[in-house]
């Protein structure tokens, strides 16, 4: 069964910063495109970045450009996102989740992680 599990998240001043981790298992991860999606309180489930499955290329959400890295290390089966400067709008549950091919174009997931809760609050 394929697996996605995520960790790093925590309560974090504003101004500060945060790496989530998502570890995959039970499948190829380095053929498949990854994403970082996240949902607030009352609010719908929102992309916040994705990358391609060797890296290459990536995408990012305009309320987190230049602050959030997607980043991934295939040989652990890894995706990261560095959080810098978050703001207490980042305040969130963060999922990982695995796109069904090798584009993150793609209409849908097909596999989220139990996700990792991100509070930005002083």
């Amino acid at each position: 069964e394929v697996q996605l599990v995520e960790s790093g998240g925590g309560l974090v001043q504003p101004g500060g910063s945060l790496r989530l981790s998502c570890v995959g298992s039970e499948f190829a991860f380095s053929e498949y495109a990854m994403s970082w999606f996240r949902q607030a309180p009352g609010k719908g489930l929102e992309r916040v970045s994705a990358i391609s499955p060797r890296g290459v290329s990536s995408t990012y959400a305009d309320s987190v450009k230049d602050r959030f890295t997607i980043s991934r290390d295939n040989a652990k089966s890894t995706l990261y996102l560095e959080m810098n400067n978050l703001k207490p709008e980042d305040t969130a549950k963060y999922y990982c989740a695995k796109y069904p091919g090798a584009s993150y174009n793609a209409l849908a997931y097909d596999t989220r992680g139990q996700g990792t809760q991100v509070t930005v609050s002083s």
